[in-house]
């Protein structure tokens, strides 16, 4: 196993700790406020999707067409009874109002799935300080400085360990790589992500092997990497460095955003700004402003945690019993 697969795979057995740790602090919350009415309420459980967010509409739809994709399969044996999506920042539906929504209910256990491309503050820190799960006062202040609600449900809420992006973007990076090349022997691949500052080295390493595996499948010897997001305060120019990068030996240049859905403000204006500085981009530079989702392999991935939470969720009710 690599070492960012490890490195994802115990950030990944960490989030099912710190879940399961915090679920049961809920969960005795949870009863604490209804010690006369818990038996007698029949058990209801809950998926919520988290994303990130964004003020971009085109973003956001593409959030709600995964919600829509996998609905169906995740109700379709009837243990999890309603699904959810929910912006962690900058618009509504934010967490705060879903989970008043899913209380409202009368849901009794919430599974949170974090759909995020790789290891971040927000699923370890923000997720469970904005539904109670976590009171760390940096990460409370933070919260209240960027107006994110936080609400402690009266639910019992599960968050599922992140999902390990590396072999899956690999998968979709190949596919839209194909799409673009002409000529593999003259081209080099170009990948953009969003960047992290607290995980830098990570998101690095994680690019490092999908452009490695993707030059490799394909037969294109050369590659890159830069970031458009706020690691590099949105600046084209470091797209632009990317690019001129692998055009160092290269004819051509494969830009591929990897970010989890499209952003105009990212794939229409920073990296486009960046491809426009770049010497005879016309004909230097091939380029589709596309994004991860839709991914039939991050959906099956959705209805699999989800299926395999519920079954656990119900267990331990059993055994309670």
């Amino acid at each position: 196993m690599n070492t960012l697969a490890k490195k994802l795979r115990l950030f990944g057995l960490l989030s099912m700790v710190t879940s399961l740790v915090f679920g049961l602090a809920s969960c005795n919350q949870a009863a604490d406020n209804n010690d006369e009415t818990t038996a007698s309420v029949e058990q209801k459980i809950g998926v919520l999707l988290v994303n990130h967010g964004s003020r971009s509409e085109t973003w956001r739809k593409a959030l709600f067409q995964l919600e829509d994709n996998v609905r169906d399969q995740i109700l379709a044996d009837g243990s999890i009874k309603g699904v959810k999506t929910a912006h962690m920042e900058y618009t509504e539906p934010s967490i705060a109002s879903r989970m008043k929504e899913f209380d409202k209910e009368g849901y009794t256990d919430v599974i949170i799935i974090p759909i995020f491309l790789t290891v971040s503050p927000h699923p370890f820190e923000d997720i469970p300080t904005i539904i109670g799960q976590k009171s760390n006062p940096e990460s409370v202040e933070e919260l209240r400085m960027e107006k994110i609600e936080r609400y402690t449900p009266k639910a019992k809420t599960y968050i599922t360990p992140l999902l390990d992006f590396t072999n899956i973007l690999q998968k979709n990076i190949l596919r839209r790589a194909k799409a673009l090349s002409k000529d593999a022997a003259n081209e080099g691949i170009v990948l953009i992500g969003y960047g992290d500052v607290t995980y830098d080295k990570e998101w690095g390493q994680l690019f490092a092997e999908i452009a490695k595996y993707t030059t490799t499948e394909i037969g294109i010897s050369e590659y890159s990497y830069g970031w458009c997001g706020h690691i590099v305060h949105y600046d084209p120019n470091e797209t632009t460095k990317a690019i001129n990068k692998v055009l160092e030996k290269k004819k051509t240049a494969l830009v591929i955003p990897v970010l989890v859905a499209v952003d105009e403000n990212f794939q229409n204006q920073i990296i486009t700004d960046g491809i426009k500085k770049v010497k005879n981009n016309k004909e230097t530079v091939i380029y589709k402003p596309d994004a991860i989702l839709q991914d039939p392999n991050i959906e099956e991935w959705i209805l699999d945690i989800s299926k395999e939470y519920a079954q656990k969720i119900k267990k331990n009710t059993l055994a309670k019993k």
